[in-house]
């Protein structure tokens, strides 16, 4: 089965699709206008993991120093993912789960509900392509939309949509050790509580990154509206009536990478 996997870096400016979002907060207060606040089951997600990413950061830096095995970061994902997250260890996790006489890490159940796989390196390993292929495979073969790697410092969330190819994007990336703020690193975990996961946030926010990505936006390109609207515009400030052909011509050519054509 062939898949394309899009590599969009996810740091830099979070998607947030919460009506309350820091960014659309400060845009309330710039209009006068008071910002709604919090679904106290929201304001108590964040809190949680803004707790949870101060109170791990040492233990974790601990064992990145002692370049720690992948069984002992296991232990420390386990815990962040009950006490950050607001996982049930023994109703939402299921280690060692089998697939196809392969074992995935972690089964992630809500409502038992399986949601996601997780995989889990150690803490010094760089997370890569093969790791993903690894939780991809788990992932196709039990219809799950959801993966997840992670090293215990770095999380990346991957959504898979299902198809021939199969296609795989980057919904999320978070470094706990980063020089991010807890508040900006909390904000980013809110969307991978089972919160956040139950109501279906994680699936908004990633359908906005979706639409958003330099593939996405480059067929917005090269759409007929588009290309009909350049058209106009181009005669308004030059005179010049081109084709609208040879305008898509261009784009494509010299404007929008090739690779983001494909």
């Amino acid at each position: 089965m062939t898949d394309e996997v899009d590599f969009a870096p996810a740091s830099g400016s979070l998607i947030e699709p919460n009506p309350a979002s820091p960014e659309k907060v400060a845009v309330a207060k710039s209009n006068g206008a008071e910002p709604r606040p919090l679904p106290k089951w929201e304001a108590a997600a964040r809190e949680r993991a803004r707790a949870a990413v101060r109170r791990f950061a040492r233990p974790l830096a601990d064992l990145v120093e002692r370049d720690a095995n992948e069984g002992d970061t296991r232990l420390l994902v386990t815990d962040f993912l009950c006490e950050g997250l607001g996982f049930d260890k023994y109703e939402d996790l299921t280690t060692e789960y089998q697939v196809k006489g392969e074992f995935a890490d972690y089964g992630v159940r809500i409502d038992r509900q399986m949601v996601a796989f997780i995989e889990v390196k150690r803490c010094t390993q760089k997370l890569g392509i093969r790791h993903l292929r690894q939780v991809q495979m788990y992932a196709v073969n039990e219809g799950v939309e959801w993966m997840i790697l992670t090293n215990g410092q770095v999380w990346q969330v991957w959504h898979l949509t299902g198809g021939l190819p199969v296609v795989v994007d980057l919904a999320l990336e978070i470094d706990l050790l980063s020089d991010a703020t807890s508040t900006a690193k909390a904000h980013a975990l809110f969307h991978l509580s089972k919160e956040a996961i139950k109501r279906r946030l994680l699936d908004e926010l990633w359908k906005a990154k979706a639409a958003t990505a330099p593939r996405s936006l480059a067929a917005v390109l090269v759409s007929e509206p588009v290309l009909e609207a350049v058209r106009k515009e181009v005669r308004r400030r030059t005179t010049y009536n081109s084709d609208v052909r040879e305008i898509e011509k261009i784009i494509r050519a010299d404007v929008v990478r090739a690779e983001l054509q494909a």
